[in-house]
């Protein structure tokens, strides 16, 4: 790499030493095809959950055996790194792979023997890799240019999530950590619970979010000018296609719902982690204070986020929105994960295991005061009686 001088006459020799590993977040979502490939080749069934095993069992050991990524590029270098094109590419080669995924499984439903269990391991398989296009559209979703945006709709679209593009960018970075915001969970909360808040909860803020938009130049919500229904259009456009070029098969009908739920599950499960108990203060004024990154968890573990265009740096990504993947940069003292997303959304599907590793950091985070937390509000007393405390006093910090 050729040194660059900045304004301040130092030079600029950081490396991306991940430069060519972000090739991982492309062919990750073709993972299910890779599955369908290994069935073919040794005809065990089992691989039709290839990436089910890969992403809850593989990648959280790879995440404990390669550690912590140090590699952080300085303020400095940022502008060359937003610069270079290659990123961009990236992402934009990962939408078709997303497709080809779906198209792909789909194909084989309808012309394979398969049993009934290996349908719903496939479409488990699918859907962890369809939820994540939700985190491609959310790389692209980001950005001011319109090939960009209208990729991340397109992308967005293969599994019904369209809305995400008006909830996260107007909705979510408004409302993080706050009880406003469907999308960020409260401490003492399972999964299961939130997500009956959050899913129609994000679609209702994008859809009120697009309402107010359109009626302030005078269109009307019903109307291609919504944002959401472009995206819409494309998901009925692709699903009707799929079962008229493939037939009406059973398998193929519960399939494909099947993948599009799961999917939704891993952003819900994004979602659940990324803010868990984390709030915001209100001022003098009645404002929130603005959103630090403080108020987001990381995890700069290496393995899991090579398949995740850096989703995993979330503090950076909410104090510098627009800033791309590889730009983003890891901070001491911030609140932090124990292990990578797969590894913690498999955590949150059990809540007892969740609630005992992640409570003890949100009380250390808030310095053992309880009304800088947010709490479930039927479970405040009972984690008031369990860490010692009752409202309005401190929790004993460990």
């Amino acid at each position: 790499m050729s040194t660059t001088i900045l304004s301040d006459g130092a030079p600029d020799r950081y490396v991306d030493r991940k430069r060519y590993l972000w090739v991982l977040s492309v062919v990750w979502p073709a993972a299910p095809l890779i599955g369908l490939y290994l069935v073919h080749l040794t005809g065990w069934s089992i691989f039709y959950a290839f990436t089910l095993f890969v992403w809850y069992g593989a990648i959280p050991v790879f995440d404990v055996l390669f550690g912590k990524d140090p590699n952080n590029p300085p303020e400095a270098a940022v502008a060359r790194l937003e610069a270079d094109r290659y990123y961009r590419v990236l992402t934009w080669l990962t939408v078709p792979v997303h497709y080809a995924s779906l198209i792909g499984c789909a194909w084989w439903i309808t012309t394979q023997p398969i049993a009934w269990w290996e349908v719903v391991a496939l479409a488990f398989s699918l859907g962890i890799v369809n939820g994540l296009a939700l985190n491609t559209g959310h790389e692209l979703g980001h950005k001011k240019e319109p090939f960009d945006r209208w990729m991340a709709k397109i992308v967005l679209a293969v599994v019904g999530y369209g809305h995400f593009f008006i909830e996260h960018n107007k909705g979510h970075h408004r409302d993080v950590a706050t009880p406003e915001d469907p999308a960020t969970s409260r401490m003492g909360e399972s999964i299961y619970k939130f997500s009956l808040r959050e899913i129609p909860g994000a679609f209702l803020r994008a859809w009120n979010l697009e309402k107010v938009r359109l009626e302030r130049v005078g269109k009307g919500v019903w109307s291609l000018d919504n944002e959401i229904i472009p995206p819409l259009m494309i998901t009925l456009a692709v699903y009707t296609a799929l079962v008229l070029a493939l037939g009406p098969n059973p398998k193929l009908l519960v399939f494909l719902p099947i993948q599009v739920a799961f999917g939704w599950w891993q952003l819900t499960s994004a979602n659940y982690i990324e803010h868990y108990g984390l709030l915001r203060q209100k001022m003098a004024d009645g404002r929130y204070e603005r959103a630090q990154p403080r108020h987001s968890w990381n995890s700069n573990h290496i393995a899991s986020n090579l398949i995740l265009f850096h989703l995993q740096r979330h503090s950076d990504h909410h104090a510098h929105p627009t800033r791309s993947y590889q730009s983003l940069r890891d901070f001491k003292g911030l609140p932090e994960l124990p292990t990578g997303y797969p590894g913690m959304f498999f955590m949150a599907m059990i809540p007892p295991i969740f609630r005992s590793v992640m409570d003890p950091r949100v009380v250390k985070w808030a310095n053992g005061d309880i009304d800088k937390i947010q709490i479930d509000p039927a479970r405040r007393k009972r984690i008031a009686r369990k860490y010692g405390a009752s409202q309005g006093s401190r929790l004993p910090v460990t």
